[in-house]
């Protein structure tokens, strides 16, 4: 279970990396925002997310899941707001980010077999 989280960590790290490196508008400086801002994204997706989608399930369904990514906004902002040295300006680059980085971690964790919360195909 602690192999998954690092996992997930180290992609969500790489994912704001990558956001980092295509957008100007995102500003990640050092490597303590990417630790934080990696671990803070990952911890508010396993935790929060969950709630904040039970929460608004009506408005989910009814925008057919669309609603969804404005969570997933919110999740990169929260990141954001609590990391040292990072930070995103202006709205499109929040969308844009929101979708490289759900992109990345859609690849990382089919390469590192972390999806369904199996276990990661090495360590089997």
């Amino acid at each position: 279970m602690a192999l998954f989280f690092i996992l997930a960590w180290i992609a969500n790290i790489v994912a704001l990396w990558v956001a980092d490196l295509i957008f100007s508008g995102v500003s990640i400086n050092g490597w303590a925002a990417y630790l934080i801002g990696g671990a803070v994204l990952g911890i508010a997706n396993t935790i929060l997310k969950p709630i904040l989608t039970l929460l608004t399930l009506p408005l989910v369904l009814l925008t057919l899941g669309l609603f969804l990514f404005v969570i997933n906004v919110a999740m990169l902002a929260l990141a954001e707001w609590i990391a040292p040295n990072f930070s995103i300006d202006g709205f499109w680059t929040y969308i844009g980010a929101t979708i490289v980085v759900w992109l990345v971690n859609y690849v990382l964790h089919g390469l590192f077999g972390l999806r369904d919360g199996k276990k990661p195909s090495f360590a089997r």
